[in-house]
């Protein structure tokens, strides 16, 4: 926090530096103090890497296989594993999947730790929502060594079943795989070092637990009454409600809920569907009768596009039909006292009805979604540079970090950090050395350290820029801020400057659209919905529409 001496105030032009200390507990505050220096100290490291080894063809490569670590992916590549047999893949998918999501949204809330800043790294990216995000950890990370490591051990265990060759190629495979979104996080400037490593140990942690105890649990599920579906239930209830406030309106939440209500349906349709005379127990109970042999190319196509139907429907058909059904009783629980508000969420009694058309979350694509998924997926090189704050936890770390530099600079009585004083006083301009630990600067091309912009510049930062089609990258890696960079000393009595400096910064920033109280439930209620029709649901619907096994092979 910056504080005036002579009132104990914070500095008018300053407020937003108390940001996350007036709204943390303290014990999170702290937590956030002690681990940002990381954060600032290994950025320079990040921008010098990033400006000598981008080329267009690694740009698109990274940025196309970071799909393949999104919860988009996964819950789109999970009802495959269900209908055609792979039943143990496919829960042993569910319970990593949900369980790296809600924990490292968790995490990211309860840090509140910012991406590596822009400027210096620029951020290259084929998504317009995951820079809204806290940095730490690595969601891709966890998602992508966490289904790494649960195959590399299924194959290790299985040496007698499988080729050598073919399992050399499967391991190779895997390590590409995880290897790519690794590196890809840090070359497309989403994350830091200290993010992914953190992401990739909580991704093998999750993988280890489902691969010793996994089997173990569902068959717990299996032989149980209808309690334990129902403690689980609450259970996840109430870490939904104990999830972290975060600081800024970060989407953290969202997708912990999302694939919270995931692992809710999962277990319910496990454990009824096994009850079932249509379930099949082998390999493992709760299975999906399916046979390529008996069910062949056509009709394994046809029940592909069925079942991917279904959970389109009930998705567009749900979510509308709840924002409209649920504010009233959320204003009679309201008014009784029994709301439970969070942080962004608006209440329903502050508003009359929710728009229709509103994009509740970014992981199951919409119908309106799939025309630009698949311009995606044919143009494999498309994708978007920024430069600049793009969430409302960089315009604070901006700030911060340009504020640190200005009392860095007055506490050496008006030295210089680069370039020349505006009274004409002696260059004194940043070595082209190593990072310093303590303060997070480090070098740059020109001798210019992305944290000793001026205010001018600071405030110009947040241009985007289109790459379409291999766009060639400028052999500056920033050629708008390749200058000599004065920072003159600061009048901290006269702090309309600041004020000015941080209004420009958040009026660049993309104003994040309400967010209702109701969408939680929704969010509950839907994807609890499109695990049990993945899992239970759809299997007799297969067979209702005679896309189920040929009985003569039941």
């Amino acid at each position: 926090m910056t504080v005036a001496p002579e009132s104990g105030k914070p500095d008018a032009g300053l407020r937003s530096l108390d940001h996350y200390k007036d709204r943390l507990p303290v014990w999170r505050y702290r937590m956030r103090q002690a681990l940002i220096p990381l954060t600032r100290w290994e950025t320079p490291y990040l921008g010098a890497i990033q400006s000598k080894v981008r080329t267009p063809t690694l740009d698109s490569y990274f940025a196309f296989t970071a799909n393949l670590g999104t919860h988009t992916f996964f819950m789109i590549f999970l009802p495959i594993l269900f209908w055609f047999g792979w039943t143990t893949i496919g829960r042993a998918m569910v319970h990593m999947l949900a369980s790296g999501v809600f924990l490292s949204g968790f995490l990211k809330d309860l840090m509140c730790l910012p991406r590596p800043l822009s400027p210096p790294l620029q951020r290259i990216t084929m998504s317009g929502s995951a820079a809204l995000e806290y940095g730490f950890p690595s969601t891709h990370s966890t998602n992508a060594v966490s289904v790494a490591s649960y195959i590399l051990f299924l194959v290790s265990s299985s040496e007698d079943q499988i080729d050598p060759r073919m399992k050399i190629l499967v391991q190779v495979s895997v390590y590409l795989y995880a290897g790519s979104i690794i590196l890809g996080r840090l070359y497309c400037g989403m994350h830091g070092f200290f993010d992914v490593v953190t992401g990739t140990m909580l991704g093998f942690l999750i993988a280890a637990v489902q691969w010793v105890w996994g089997e173990t649990f569902d068959n717990y599920i299996h032989a149980s009454t209808w309690i334990v579906p129902f403690l689980i239930t609450a259970g996840l209830i109430i870490l939904v409600r104990v999830h972290p406030e975060p600081a800024d309106d970060c989407p953290c939440f969202d997708d912990s809920v999302a694939f919270a209500g995931v692992f809710i349906g999962a277990e319910w349709a496990v454990w009824h569907f096994g009850q079932t005379a249509l379930a099949w127990n082998e390999p493992v109970p709760s299975t999906t009768p399916y046979q390529f042999q008996a069910m062949g190319v056509t009709r394994s196509i046809l029940r592909l596009l069925f079942g991917t139907l279904v959970i389109f429907a009930w998705r567009e058909v749900m979510k509308p039909t709840l924002l409209k059904g649920l504010p009233p009783l959320f204003r009679v629980i309201e008014r009784l006292g029994l709301s439970l508000p969070r942080r962004y969420f608006l209440p329903a009694t502050e508003y009359k009805r929710v728009p229709s058309h509103l994009r509740v979350d970014s992981i199951f694509p919409s119908v309106r979604d799939l025309p630009g998924m698949l311009s995606n997926i044919r143009h494999p090189r498309k994708r978007a540079v920024s430069v600049g704050p793009q969430s409302a936890a960089d315009a604070y770390e901006a700030l911060a970090r340009r504020e640190q530099r200005r009392r860095e600079s007055l506490q050496k009585d008006g030295a210089l950090i680069a370039g020349q004083s505006s009274d004409n006083s002696p260059q004194q301009s940043v070595p082209n050395g190593p990072v310093n630990r303590k303060t997070g600067a480090g070098p740059f091309r020109n001798g210019l350290s992305s944290d000793s912009l001026p205010s001018s510049e600071a405030a110009s930062v947040n241009a985007s820029v289109s790459a379409i089609d291999g766009a060639p990258v400028p052999s500056e890696p920033f050629p708008q801020f390749a200058m000599e960079v004065s920072t003159p000393p600061v009048n901290l009595e006269n702090d309309q400057q600041g004020e000015q400096d941080e209004k420009d910064m958040f009026l660049m920033l993309e104003k994040p659209r309400v967010r209702y109280d109701v969408e939680v439930v929704t969010k509950l209620i839907v994807y609890f919905g499109i695990a049990w029709w993945v899992i239970e649901g759809m299997p007799f619907l297969f067979e209702l529409v005679g896309l189920g096994m040929p009985k003569q092979t039941i």
